[in-house]
Parts: structure tokens; C-alpha cells; sequence
């Protein structure tokens, strides 16, 4: 999965808004980042390199994730992490960046609180999260692929996990939880480029959890055919482009009720 999400996801799905975030994190003048659910490394190769005096730590649940990021980003200190129990200890850090990993945190609001822990007096959380699905081509297009593909009972992970975290006023809620001041929130709409619809189809059918999904259900060279055929009617034939937009949040930890510090 890293090596096929790496490959047709990366270039076109996360790299124009990791380029976003990664100015948006160097204008802060960091010295000391630390990064949650890093994936490949598609956020943190741009951190170093935007913000080249300071210090990267890369974390990631998945450890194949961490074996693959650490080849793609050796300039980073890289750390297998659960980001809703951190092994760092309190005030470490000056940054907490997170490229669309919001999303999957089981308890977003403990996730949230552990950034907070871990970053130093006048530190900044930096993250941004996927806008509703009907607002990305890309995955639009291949959700309603995989409803033509399975009517009845077609995967739901897109618009449940990665496009289920997508309204701002319910973010907002879960950093002021987590003793957060929300200090900018943006919706950003930028274009993804892709060689052609296949191309995305691939990345997402054998990069993502899609994977398993169509696995269970059926003939995945079918499958594969059929999203691809309506990707390509959906964004046309040759190389294609199409709309994304996300949210992105900064937020600055209280000075009221801090959490206790916790033993790494």
C-alpha cells in the first residue's frame, strides 16, 4: 500500500496542499516541529526543506508507513507513535503539524489533547482535514464508481473516514475540548493533476483501505474496470484535473487548565 499511495495518490492529491502547509508551518519559525500520522513522508520532505533550522520528529501508527517515510525524508528523526498517547514529554515542541490525519484519530478530542501536552508555551497546532466528498473530483469519482460497481452494498470508507471529519464548526468544537484556541480557519480549494483518471483509480483501489473493501466483496480486476470507466467519463479521457478542497486549522494551546504533564 505505501509504495502504491506514494506513487499515484502523493503527486496528486497531497502534494499541492503539503506544499501549502509546509509555508504556512515555516512562517512560524518553528525550531522544533513534530509531525503526526506523516504517512510517506509527503509533508515532512517539504518541512525540512521550508524550514531548514529547525528540527523535524516524523510519527506515524503504521510502522511499514515509518520504514517507508524514513527512505523518502532521512533528514527527519522518525517514531512509530499513536498520536492520542504521544511518547514524548510535555512542552517539546513548538510545532504540531498533521497532513489529513485528523480524520482517522478514533478520539480526535484525546489526539488533540496530546498535541497540546507535548507542545512548549506560545506552540502552535497546524493541520488540515478533507472538505466533503462532494467537493473532491478525484474522490467523487471513485466513490461513484464503487457504487455502480456494488449497488447494494458498495465500500463506505471515503465518505465515512477520510471525507467524515468535514465540517468546521464540529473541529472547532473538539480543539476548544482539548483546550485549543482556534486562531485561523480556511477553506482552500486547490487542483490535483493527475496522468489520467486510471492513474487515480489505481492509487486509491490499491493505496488506501479501498484495498481490503473491494477485496471482500468481490472480482477486484472487475471492480478496477468499471471505476476506472467512470472515472474517465466523469473527468474525461488523457491527463485530467479536478478541484480538492480541505479546511485548515492553527490553533494555539490555552494558558487556562493545562493538562498535567505525562511520563513519556
Amino acid at each position: 500500500m505505501p509504495a502504491a499511495y506514494e506513487q499515484y495518490l502523493v503527486p496528486v492529491l497531497f502534494r499541492p496542499f503539503a506544499e501549502d502547509l509546509a509555508a504556512r508551518a515555516a512562517a512560524l519559525h518553528p525550531r522544533r516541529i513534530l509531525e503526526l500520522a506523516s504517512g510517506t513522508g509527503a509533508l515532512t520532505s517539504l518541512l525540512l526543506a521550508a524550514a531548514p533550522s529547525g528540527e523535524v520528529t516524523a510519527t506515524d501508527l503504521n510502522e511499514t508507513m515509518v520504514a517507508f517515510g524514513s527512505t523518502r525524508a532521512p533528514g527527519a528523526v522518525w517514531r512509530q507513535a499513536d498520536a492520542q498517547r504521544l511518547p514524548f514529554p510535555g512542552g517539546g515542541f513548538d510545532l504540531v503539524v498533521c497532513q489529513f490525519g485528523a480524520m482517522f484519530f478514533p478520539d480526535r478530542v484525546a489526539a488533540f489533547t496530546e498535541a497540546r501536552r507535548v507542545l512548549a508555551p506560545g506552540g502552535r497546532f497546524l493541520f488540515n482535514a478533507w472538505g466533503p466528498l462532494d467537493k473532491h473530483a478525484f474522490g467523487a469519482a471513485v466513490q461513484a464508481g464503487l457504487e455502480r460497481a456494488f449497488p447494494v452494498d458498495p465500500p463506505r470508507f471515503l465518505p465515512t473516514v477520510p471525507h467524515g471529519y468535514s465540517d468546521p464548526a464540529v473541529v472547532a468544537a473538539d480543539l476548544a475540548a482539548a483546550g485549543f484556541t482556534v486562531e485561523e480557519e480556511r477553506e482552500l480549494t486547490l487542483e490535483g493533476r493527475a496522468a489520467s483518471a486510471a492513474d487515480v483509480a489505481i492509487g486509491f483501489l490499491t493505496g488506501t483501505p479501498v484495498r481490503a473493501a473491494v477485496a471482500e466483496r468481490g472480482d477486484g480486476a472487475a471492480v478496477r474496470a468499471t471505476v476506472i470507466e467512470e472515472m474517465t467519463a466523469r473527468l474525461g479521457a488523457g491527463p485530467v484535473a479536478g478541484p480538492m478542497t480541505a479546511y485548515v486549522f492553527r490553533a494555539a494551546a490555552s494558558t487556562l487548565d493545562a493538562p498535567a504533564p505525562r511520563r513519556a
